[in-house]
Order: C-alpha cells, then structure tokens, then sequence
C-alpha cells in the first residue's frame, strides 16, 4: 500500500512528466514554424503561469546562446553595403538616445528614490539592449540578486509587450520599412524583440533594425568602463558581445562571397527559427512572481524611460530625416 509521501511523489512525477511534454509541443511547433515570434512569446507566458516551467535551470543560459546564434545567422541575410548606410544614419540618433536616457534614469531614480545600482541598471537596459546590457553592467557595479532580478524583471516585462504593439502603431502611422527598422532599434530593449517585430513588419525593416540594434550593443563597452568609473569599480572586467564580430563576419560572407548564396536562405531559415524559440523561453521567465517582485517604482522609471526613448526615436525619424 502507497504512503501519501509515495503518493506525492508519483503525482509530482507525472506533473513533470506533463510539463516536459507540454514543453516539448509548443518547441516544436516553433521549429515548424507554426507559430509566430509574437504568439511563441505569449505561449511561453502562459506556459509557465499556468503549467510551470520543467526547465527553468536552464532557461537563461538557452536563451544567452540561442539569441546569439539566431543572430549570427541572420547576419547571413544582410547586406553590408545597406548595413553600413542603415549603421551611418542611426550613429547620431544613437549617442544621443543613450546618453540623454541615461541622464534622466539617474534623475527618476533620484525622484522615486528607486535603490540606486536597480536605477542604473534599468536605465543602462532601456538606453543600450536589455537584458545584455544588464547581464554586462551587473557585475561591474557588483549589484546583488534582487537587484538584478527586479531589474532584468521590469526589462523583459516591457520588451514583451513593444514586441505586440510596435509592429500596430507602425502600421497605424504607416511608417515605412526604413522608418520602422530604425525606430525600433532604438526603441525596443532587447535584440529578441527588435528582430521579432522587425521579422514581422518586413524584410527592409529586419535588415535595418538588426544592424542599428547590434552596432547600438557594442555600446556596452564605453558605458560598462564609464560605470566602473561612477561605481568606483576598476577591477572588474568588462564583457565584450563577441558574437557581434561573427554576425558581421556573416554578414561580409554573404555580401562578398558568392558562393554562401548556396546556404545563406537556410542559415536565415534556422535563425529565424531559432529567434521564435528564444521569445518562448523570454515568455517562459515571465511568471507572475517576476511580477510581483518588479515593484511599481522601479516598473514606473522603466515606463517613463521606454516612452521617452520611444518618443525622442520617432519625433526624430519622423522630423529629422
């Protein structure tokens, strides 16, 4: 005869057992491309809201290296010509959207007396690439868990929701491809979403967002050393986004290199499948917890830092191109 420990176990077995299958379908349906960025990323929110996530150990680390090869191969889509032209345009926009959201992250963090190391953090997620910038800046300022957890919380939070609503007010505005691409590069946090939306509102759109997106990343490194700086830190090293060089390599391949015409559309293929998978697992860190631990300070200094930044890139497409 069971004991109810016995009991309790099997049950628990079999829950597992239901999660990994669940799990496993939606993974699948995301390398068949059934279903969309946008969609794979609400999957995955309401995988773990409502069945768990049987593979939460590993999820960051999936995501880390997914993104990076989705990127990379993307690159074999790109054209380096109209890269170099979409990275020139967006340069000035660029430095100046960092720094202007840097400088008045530090001064809301000061106003809603949000704890100064999640402030800069959020802010640093905003102005650069989400949850890289985050994931590089972090141990420069030796922020604790909470610290970087309410702030990679108040990031993806964010970022899930620009990946919904910037391809719609795209469209509502009739931007065009070019418009999009830059906008959103500057926009949206994170490099998973950019691309996702990007994907979405079409192929001119993905070129321009991905590259601006990218050459915006390698931003990390001045504001990474200008933090130690602040922060006082000159022993910590700084992280460097090597993939960023073989997705430039990629790129370079495809442009000059005849003969990568044979396996560039399978490379994009598989990146792009790759990218469908990454949002499912960014859905699948957003558990009600992760709400609940965010806060309403530092989540209100992140929605004005994301409308500012959204704001300040679309008045300047707009009237100043």
């Amino acid at each position: 005869m069971k004991t109810q420990q016995q009991t309790s176990t099997h049950l628990f077995q079999i829950n597992l057992y239901a999660q990994q299958a669940i799990f496993a379908l939606i993974i699948a349906l995301c390398l068949f491309s059934i279903i969309s960025p946008p969609i794979a990323l609400l999957l995955g929110v309401v995988m773990v809201n409502v069945f768990g996530n049987p593979f939460v150990e590993f999820n960051a680390i999936a995501i880390t290296y997914l993104l990076q090869f989705s990127v990379i191969g993307l690159g074999f889509g790109m054209n380096a010509t109209a890269a170099i032209s979409a990275g020139k345009e967006g340069f000035l926009l660029t430095i100046f959207s960092i720094f202007s959201t840097l400088i008045l992250g530090t001064f809301l963090g000061k106003w809603l007396k949000t704890d100064k190391k999640t402030s800069h953090l959020i802010s640093c997620g905003t102005a650069i690439c989400g949850g890289s910038a985050i994931a590089a800046i972090s141990p420069v300022i030796k922020s604790n868990e909470n610290q970087t957890s309410i702030a990679l919380g108040v990031i993806f939070i964010l970022n899930s929701i620009a990946l919904f609503i910037f391809p719609f007010i795209g469209h509502q505005l009739d931007l065009s491809q070019k418009e999009f691409g830059l906008w959103c590069a500057i926009a949206i946090h994170d490099t998973s979403s950019v691309v996702g939306a990007a994907n979405k509102y079409g192929a001119e759109a993905l070129q321009i967002a991905t590259t601006v997106k990218l050459a915006r990343a390698l931003w990390i490194i001045p504001i990474s050393l200008l933090t130690a700086v602040i922060f006082k830190n000159k022993s910590q090293k700084i992280k460097i986004p090597y993939f960023i060089g073989l997705f430039i390599l990629a790129m370079l391949l495809n442009s000059y290199v005849p003969a990568t015409a044979i396996v560039a559309p399978y490379f994009v293929t598989v990146a792009k499948i790759g990218l469908t998978i990454t949002l499912f697992l960014i859905g699948a860190t957003l558990n009600i917890n992760t709400l609940k631990s965010v806060g309403v300070k530092p989540l209100l200094q992140g929605v004005i830092l994301w409308g500012f930044i959204a704001a300040l890139g679309l008045a300047s497409i707009l009237y100043l191109n």
